[in-house]
């Protein structure tokens, strides 16, 4: 089972990123799939021009995939300032108004999964000020994403590659999502489970799946070491995601790894039927 099972979506912000955004949708219905997700494209714009958001939600639909989830904005990714939510000033308000610009733009896709990274801790501000400011700020993106019926997604990184950021950890991921629930009263708020970064948190996969199928929305996979393709490395990817099934997870997998050449190239571990999703 594992990889015959699952429904699979690509990442466009890591996958295909040797060609232009415009043209990253209808590569990856080339290469067979036809649901895709997306880290925020423009990383110094949170409320981009119109005509940009167009052109990206045309070539989408042009190029026949699904929009199946979308970042908030989170500054540049991959980066040294992942998030935003957490960081007082200029980037918490960059945060809270991509909200209503990214739920306008996903929605008109026909897509209500959104993703909000937590951040990094900077110098000079409590860590207790910014984990505040951060709940205050989920707060205000689950209350906006569930007036679309949407879901809000919380994602734990990965200490190694991320040493500042103060979510890396399942656990600690779930602490979130259950605050920001407590705060909203609207129970829309889930875990993103991403493999790979658990899995460089040495956590144990098995046991993390076991406890949390029931309160993740997404699964993101990339093996590890080195973030490449399923079997470039340890993780009996297969395996894990016969045991998410087992517990009753029915949503999309996105493929949120590094290819080794052309992305195009980068999926014959996945047979072609299984990279459409049904």
């Amino acid at each position: 089972m594992g990889f015959t099972e699952t429904r699979f979506n690509v990442n466009l912000s890591i996958l295909f990123t040797e060609l232009p955004l415009l043209e990253r949708p209808a590569a990856a219905r080339a290469a067979g799939f036809t649901a895709v997700e997306l880290w925020w494209p423009w990383v110094d714009a949170p409320t981009p021009e119109s005509s940009e958001l167009d052109a990206l939600r045309a070539a989408i639909e042009d190029a026949g995939v699904r929009l199946v989830g979308l970042n908030f904005y989170a500054g540049q990714l991959p980066g040294p300032d992942r998030g935003a939510l957490s960081v007082p000033g200029a980037e918490s308000q960059r945060f809270r108004a991509n909200v209503p610009v990214a739920i306008a733009f996903a929605t008109a896709l026909g897509c209500t999964t959104f993703n909000a990274l937590y951040g990094n801790r900077v110098e000079g501000v409590e860590a207790a000020v910014q984990d505040a400011l951060a709940l205050e700020n989920l707060t205000f993106a689950a209350r906006a994403v569930g007036r679309v019926g949407g879901t809000l997604l919380i994602e734990a990184l990965n200490a190694p590659e991320s040493p500042r950021c103060p979510i890396v950890s399942a656990p600690r991921a779930i602490e979130v999502v259950d605050a920001v629930n407590a705060a909203t009263g609207l129970d829309n708020t889930r875990f993103l489970m991403d493999l790979y970064h658990l899995s460089m948190n040495g956590e144990d996969l098995e046991a993390v799946i076991d406890r949390y199928t029931g309160k993740t929305a997404h699964v993101q996979i990339a093996d590890a070491p080195g973030r490449g393709a399923p079997g470039t490395g340890t993780l009996d990817l297969p395996a894990l995601l016969d045991r998410l099934k087992n517990n009753g997870y029915e949503g999309y997998t996105g493929l949120e790894y590094k290819p080794s050449g052309p992305s195009a190239d980068a999926f014959a571990w996945l047979p072609a039927p299984r990279r459409a999703a049904h």
